[in-house]
C-alpha cells in the first residue's frame, strides 16, 4: 500500500503544472540479480536501453556484471533499443548493473496549427493499424465515429478523443502494473492505469485515421534519491500533418484528479487538461516504444504486449516482471 501511495503522489505536490521544473537530470541505475533462479538452466535478460533524442540527453552509460554475453540490439519493427545479457547453465551468480545519466526537457507544444496540409497516410501506416488487443473496427470504430462526428482535421479529431478520454475514463489504483490495455474490455469498464487509458486513446484515434503511438517510460523522482522500480508510465503521441508528433497524456489528467480529489468541473482539472494536451512534464524519460514486440534476440515466449519493464527467461520460461522482488530487480534514481 505504501508503494501505491508513493506512486500516486508523484505528480501531486499541491502546485499547478505550470510551476513544475522545465528540466530534470539525474542518474538511473537498474540492478538485476537472478542468482536465486534455477541454476541448471540458461538465463536470458532484456532491459529497455535508453537513448538520447531531442527531448532527453543520455550520457555516462555503464554496464557491468558476471554475464557470459552482453550486447545492445534493436527490435526490427520499432527500432526499440534493448540491452541483452545471458548466463550459461550452471552459473551460480547472475548479476547485472546498468546505469546512465539523463537530462530530460519538458515538452510544451502550444497553439497547434489548425490548417492541415496534404499528407500521405501510407507513410504512417504503422501508426494506423490495430494491435493484438487494440482493434480499430467494430465497437471501437463506432465509438470513434461518434466522438469525431463533424471533425474534419487530424487536430480536431485528436482533441475530441482526448476530451472524451479525460471525461469518460478513470484511474483504477487496483490495476496491476500500468495495465494491459485490452481495449474491448476497457470500453465495457473504462477504468485502469496509463497503458489502459493510452491504449483506448490510440485505438479510437487510429480508427478515426489519426496516426498514433505509445511512449513507454519511467518517472524521475522529485527527491534527491528515490526508488522508482514501479514508476513506469505510458503516454501518447499523435502525428499532426505539417507539424510533427504531439504528446498527450489523458492518463495523467485522470491520475491528478484521483490524487487531488478533483471533479471535471474544477478549475485545476482544466489546468491539467490544458497542460497535458501537447505538454509533457520533465519528470519522466522515454525508454521504449511499440506493441506486440519480438525482442532481439527473440524471446521464447509470446510477443510482448509492452516493453516498459525488464524481461527475463529462465530455461525459456518468462519471469513475472510485475513482481520485481521475486524477479529481483530494482530501479534507482539519484538527482544530479
Amino acid at each position: 500500500m505504501k508503494r501505491i501511495l508513493l506512486s500516486l503522489l508523484v505528480l501531486s505536490l499541491g502546485v499547478a503544472p505550470g510551476a513544475w521544473a522545465k528540466s530534470r537530470s539525474g542518474v538511473i541505475t537498474v540492478e538485476v540479480d537472478l542468482s536465486k533462479q534455477e541454476a541448471d538452466k540458461e538465463t536470458r535478460l532484456w532491459i529497455p536501453y535508453v537513448v538520447s533524442d531531442k527531448n532527453q540527453s543520455v550520457t555516462e552509460v555503464k554496464v557491468s556484471g558476471d554475464f557470459a554475453a552482453s550486447a545492445v540490439y534493436t527490435d526490427k519493427a520499432n527500432g526499440t533499443p534493448m540491452l541483452y545479457a545471458s548466463w550459461d547453465k550452471g552459473a551460480q551468480s547472475r548479476k547485472l548493473t546498468y546505469s546512465f545519466s539523463v537530462e530530460r526537457e519538458e515538452i510544451a507544444l502550444r497553439n497547434l496549427p489548425g490548417k492541415e496540409p496534404a499528407w500521405n497516410r501510407a507513410d504512417y501506416a504503422e501508426f494506423l493499424k490495430p494491435t493484438s488487443i487494440g482493434p480499430i473496427d467494430g465497437e471501437v470504430k463506432k465509438l470513434s465515429d461518434k466522438i469525431t462526428k463533424g471533425k474534419r482535421t487530424v487536430l480536431a479529431k485528436a482533441k475530441a478523443i482526448y476530451d472524451w478520454a479525460c471525461e469518460n475514463m478513470y484511474r483504477d489504483p487496483a490495476t496491476v502494473g500500468c495495465g494491459k490495455g485490452d481495449v474491448c474490455e476497457l470500453l465495457k469498464k473504462p477504468g485502469g492505469k496509463c497503458t489502459d487509458i493510452s491504449s483506448v486513446y490510440i485505438a479510437l484515434a487510429r480508427a478515426a485515421g489519426v496516426p498514433c503511438r505509445e511512449v513507454f517510460g519511467v518517472r524521475l523522482g522529485k527527491k534527491a534519491e528515490e526508488d522508482v522500480t514501479t514508476w513506469q508510465h505510458c503516454w501518447v503521441e499523435f502525428f499532426l500533418p505539417g507539424y510533427g508528433w504531439v504528446p498527450v497524456d489523458p492518463a495523467d489528467v485522470r491520475k491528478a484528479m484521483l490524487v487531488e480529489k478533483l471533479e471535471l468541473k474544477d478549475a485545476k482539472t482544466k489546468e491539467y487538461r490544458d497542460y497535458f494536451w501537447g505538454g509533457i512534464d520533465a519528470y519522466r524519460i522515454k525508454i521504449a516504444a511499440g506493441r506486440d514486440l519480438i525482442l532481439n534476440p527473440p524471446q521464447a515466449g509470446a510477443p510482448l504486449n509492452t516493453f516498459g519493464y525488464p524481461y527475463a527467461e529462465v530455461g525459456g520460461k518468462a519471469l513475472d516482471w510485475y513482481e520485481p522482488k521475486s524477479f529481483s530487480y530494482r530501479i534507482l534514481y539519484r538527482e544530479k
